[in-house]
C-alpha cells in the first residue's frame, strides 16, 4: 500500500500541530542528520517480524511526514531502533541530538519493551482481554509525552505495511491487537490517515476472505477512486461557491474496512451498499445546511430513501448532520454530508482537542509566555481525556459517520472481560495533567494518598474540576483533582469509619492505620525510654548507653528494648538482675549471680584440617561445642568460622558461596592444661512466677554449670504471663546438656528446655 497522504481540503491533525515544535524549513536536516547517524548501527539488523530496521525506519519517518510531524519527530524514527546498539543512549543521543530527543528516545523504548512483554501466543478471551488492556494501559501512562503515542501508531502502521508489501502471513494477535488499540488510538486522536489505513490492514490479516470479496468487487483502484472523489469535490465545489455558498468541501473514498462494517451491521450485500465515496460540506450555520441540501438535490439525482436529518432528530451520541446518497454525472452513486463547523468539530475530534489547540495558539499571540504553557497544558489534559474515553471502549471504532460499531473479528468475551476490568478502576488528573489511577467510587481522600502518603496525611479539602466538594465525594472517570493540605498533622480517626465513606482504596487504609499505629507505638517507646532511665538512675548507671543495654538483653535497638518495657511484656527486675548480679542474689529471689566467663575456646579448640593454623572463631548463632558435627565457612577479614553441621544459617551461607566451605574438626585435648569450655544458649519456656529464674539457675548450679549470662521476657497472653528465657552457659562437652535439660524441665512451670 502507498503512505497515505492528505487528501485536499484535509489540514494536518490538529493532534500533530500541537505536537509541532515550529521548527523552521531549515531543520529537516536533522532527519537527514539522525539517518546517517543511525544508518552504520542499522545496516544488517532486523526487528522480531523480519523487516530491516533500517528500512522500518524509513517507512515510519515517511509517515510521520506524510501527517506533517516535526522534524524531531521523525529523527526518533531512526534513533530508536539506533539506541540499541550504544553502550550509554541517553548520554550519546542527548549530546548528539539534545536532551528533549534522548527522553523521547528512551519513552519510545520502554513503550516498546512492555509492548512486547504484554504480548502473548494463542491468548484465552479473558487473557486477551487483559492483554489489550495492558497495551492501552501502557499507551496512556506514556501520554504524556504524546510524541511517543505518534511514534508507535506510525511503527505499527509501518509494520503492517512490511507484512502487505512482503506477502508474509501477519501474526494474529499483532492484526487484532492493531484493530482493537491502534486504530481507535489513531481515530480518538484525530489522525484519520493512520486510523483508516490501519483499518483496512488488519481486516485483510484478519478476515482475507471478505476482504479479497469486497476488493474485487470494487472494479476501481483506489488511485481511480481517489480521482473521482476529487473531480467531485471540485465540481460540487464550484456549484456551491456559483451559487453564493461560502463553504468547504472535503472528500474522500470510503475504505474497505467502513465498506465491510455497513454491510456487516447493515446485514446489506456489496451491490446495496450505495455510498463507496463520500463528500463533506462545512457550512456557515445550520439555516445554511438546509439550502445547501437543497442546491445539491437540484444539482444531483437523489436516490429514494437516503436522505437522514441527524440535525433535526441527533444521534444519540450526539453527533448531528444531514446526509444524502445521490448519482454524480456518471450515474455513480456518492454519499454527500452536510454540517456545519461545530457539529464537524464534534464528530472528527469529540471532545475538542482541535478547540484546545486553537485556544493555546491564540493565546500565545497575546499573552506571556507563562500563558502560553497552560494553554498548551490544558490542550494536552483534554487529549488525556480523549485517550480515557477511548480506553474504557474495549473494541469499539468510530465509523466515518459517526456512528459506533464493534470492530470485526473478534471474540464476544474479549468485550465482556474488558468491560468488567476497566469497571473496576477510573483515572483523574492531577492540576499538572499527570494521570492518577484509582479503584472506582475513590474519594479525594484516595486521590491524596496516591500521590503521595504524606499528601495523604495531610490532606485537609479538595476541589474537583475547579470546585469545593466534600473529601468523601466518588470521583469520577476524567475530571481533575486539586488537594489542599496542611503543613503539618495526620489523618482523622473518621477516615476508617465506613459509614463516613471517607476511603475506598484498601491502600489508603493501610497508610491511615499504620500512621495511627506509628504513633502508638512512638507513645510506647517513650514510655518504656521513660521507665528505663529512671531505673538506671536509681542504678547509677546513666552512663551505660541505651544500645549497649539493650545487645546486653538480646535486643536489636535500644527502641526494641523500650517498646517491650513500655508494652509490659518484660519486666524490668531483668533489667536489675543484669545491671546487679552480685548484690540480688541476697536480696532478689528472681536474680540469678553470674560468673566470669572461663571460656578458653578461642584458645586453638578447633583444628582446620589439611591446611595448618588458622584463626578460628565458634559462630554465635549455633554455638557448636565438642562432640557436635562441625563444618568451617571462610569469612571476610575473621579467619574460619565454626559452626554446627545442622546450623540453619551455615545452609544459606553454603547455599551463596559453597566455595568457602572448609572441613573442620575439634582439636585434642592437651593433658596439661584445664579443658577449654565452650559457651552454648538454652532455651526455656515456662509460666512466668516470682522465683522462676532463681530455680532454674539453682537446677544449673547443681549440675556445676557456669551461667554467664541471660535474656528474659515476659509476654502477657490472655490472663497469663509467659517467660521466654536464654541462658548462655559454659560446657566443656555438649554432652553434659542432657542431664542438665532434663532437670530444668522438671522445675514447676517449665514447659520447655532444649539447646538453641
Amino acid at each position: 500500500m502507498k503512505a497515505a497522504q492528505t487528501v485536499a481540503g484535509e489540514a494536518t491533525a490538529p493532534i500533530v500541530r500541537l505536537l509541532d515544535d515550529g521548527a523552521p524549513a531549515s531543520r529537516v536536516d536533522e532527519v537527514a542528520r539522525a539517518r546517517a547517524f543511525a544508518e552504520p548501527l542499522l545496516v544488517g539488523r532486523t526487528l522480531p517480524t523480519g523487516e530491516g530496521q533500517l528500512a522500518h525506519g524509513d517507512g515510519v519517518a515517511a509517515i510521520l511526514g506524510a501527517i506533517g510531524a516535526s522534524p524531531a519527530l521523525r529523527s526518533a524514527a531512526y534513533l530508536v531502533h539506533a539506541a540499541d546498539a550504544l553502550g550509554d543512549p541517553d548520554a550519546v543521543l542527548a549530546s548528539a541530538f539534545g536532551a528533549s530527543q534522548a527522553e523521547l528516545v528512551g519513552n519510545a523504548r520502554k513503550l516498546g519493551a512492555l509492548q512486547r512483554a504484554a504480548q502473548g501466543a494463542r491468548l484465552g478471551d479473558a487473557d486477551r482481554a487483559q492483554q489489550v488492556e495492558r497495551v492501552r494501559k501502557m499507551l496512556l501512562a506514556f501520554s504524556r509525552d504524546l510524541r511517543v503515542v505518534l511514534l508507535r501508531l506510525a511503527s505499527r502502521l509501518q509494520t503492517l505495511r512490511w507484512f502487505a508489501a512482503s506477502k508474509l502471513p501477519c501474526p494474529h494477535e499483532l492484526a487484532a491487537e492493531s484493530m482493537q488499540v491502534f486504530a481507535p488510538l489513531a481515530n480518538r486522536l484525530g489522525i484519520w490517515q493512520i486510523k483508516w489505513e490501519i483499518e483496512d490492514l488488519a481486516f485483510r490479516f484478519l478476515d482475507p476472505d471478505a476482504y479479497r470479496t469486497i476488493a474485487a468487487t470494487l472494479d476501481e483502484r483506489r488511485v481511480d477512486r481517489e480521482a473521482r472523489v476529487e473531480t467531485m469535490r471540485t465540481s460540487l465545489a464550484a456549484d456551491l461557491r456559483d451559487h453564493g455558498f461560502a463553504v468547504e468541501v472535503q472528500g474522500r473514498p470510503k475504505h474497505l474496512y467502513s465498506i465491510w462494517k455497513k454491510m456487516h451491521r447493515k446485514g446489506l450485500g456489496f451491490g446495496q451498499v450505495l455510498d463507496v465515496i463520500a463528500l463533506r460540506v462545512v457550512a456557515v450555520d445550520v439555516a445554511a445546511c438546509y439550502a445547501v441540501l437543497g442546491r445539491v438535490l437540484e444539482r444531483y439525482r437523489a436516490i429514494p430513501g437516503e436522505l437522514d436529518d441527524y440535525i433535526a432528530r441527533p444521534k444519540g451520541n450526539g453527533y448531528r448532520s444531514l446526509h444524502t446518497v445521490v448519482l454524480d454525472d456518471d450515474g455513480a452513486a456518492v454519499e454527500i454530508q452536510i454540517r456545519t463547523g461545530e457539529m464537524h468539530e464534534h464528530a472528527e475530534y469529540g471532545v475538542s482537542a482541535h478547540w484546545a489547540y486553537k485556544e493555546a495558539a491564540t493565546t500565545a499571540s497575546v499573552t506571556a509566555a507563562g500563558a502560553y504553557e497552560a494553554g498548551v497544558a490544558q490542550a494536552r489534559l483534554v487529549v488525556l481525556r480523549q485517550l480515557l474515553a477511548w480506553e474504557r471502549d474495549l473494541v469499539a471504532a468510530d465509523d466515518d459517520d459517526g456512528t459506533s460499531d464493534r470492530s470485526p473479528p473478534t471474540d464476544a468475551g474479549v468485550a465482556d472481560a474488558g468491560r468488567a476490568m476497566f469497571d473496576e478502576r477510573i483515572y483523574v488528573f492531577t492540576p499538572q495533567a499527570a494521570v492518577v489511577e484509582l479503584a472506582a467510587g475513590a474519594t479525594p481522600i484516595d486521590f491524596a494518598y496516591a500521590v503521595h502518603t504524606d499528601l495523604g496525611h495531610r490532606c485537609r479539602g479538595a476541589r474537583v474540576d475547579g470546585a469545593m466538594v466534600p473529601m468523601n465525594t466518588p470521583l469520577k472517570n476524567g475530571q481533575t483533582v486539586e488537594v489542599t493540605a496542611a503543613k503539618t498533622g495526620g489523618p482523622s480517626l473518621d477516615w476508617l469509619n465506613a459509614e463516613f465513606g471517607y476511603l475506598q482504596s484498601a491502600r489508603s487504609k493501610a497508610k491511615v492505620r499504620a500512621w495511627f499505629n506509628a504513633q502508638a507505638q512512638a507513645a510506647t517507646i517513650a514510655r518504656g525510654r521513660e521507665a528505663v532511665e529512671k531505673l538506671l538512675q536509681r542504678e547509677g548507671r546513666t552512663a551505660l548507653k541505651h544500645v549497649e543495654l539493650a545487645t546486653r538483653l538480646g535486643f536489636r535497638s535500644a527502641d526494641a528494648l523500650f517498646e517491650v518495657v513500655g508494652k509490659d511484656e518484660l519486666s524490668l527486675k531483668s533489667i536489675e538482675a543484669l545491671l546487679r548480679p552480685a548484690v540480688a542474689a541476697k536480696s532478689d529471689p528472681d536474680a540469678i549471680a553470674f560468673r566470669p566467663s572461663r571460656s578458653r575456646a578461642g584458645e586453638g579448640g578447633v583444628l582446620v584440617v589439611g591446611v595448618g593454623s588458622l584463626l578460628t572463631s565458634l559462630a554465635k548463632c549455633c554455638r557448636p561445642a565438642p562432640p557436635d558435627a562441625i563444618v568451617g565457612y571462610v569469612t571476610r577479614g575473621k579467619g574460619v568460622a565454626v559452626h554446627r553441621a545442622s546450623c540453619s544459617n551455615l545452609r544459606e551461607l553454603v547455599a551463596r558461596a559453597g566455595e568457602r566451605v572448609i572441613a573442620v574438626e575439634w582439636g585434642a585435648s592437651d593433658g596439661n592444661r584445664p579443658a577449654p569450655l565452650y559457651p552454648v544458649d538454652l532455651s526455656v519456656e515456662a509460666s512466668d512466677r516470682s522465683g522462676l529464674l532463681r530455680d532454674v539457675s539453682e537446677v544449673l548450679a547443681k549440675e556445676k554449670i557456669n551461667v554467664t549470662g541471660v535474656r528474659s521476657q515476659s509476654v502477657r497472653d490472655g490472663g497469663n504471663h509467659t517467660a521466654f528465657m536464654t541462658f548462655t552457659i559454659e560446657v566443656a562437652e555438649a554432652t553434659r546438656l542432657a542431664s542438665a535439660l532434663a532437670l530444668v524441665r522438671g522445675v514447676a512451670g517449665v514447659r520447655s528446655a532444649r539447646r538453641r
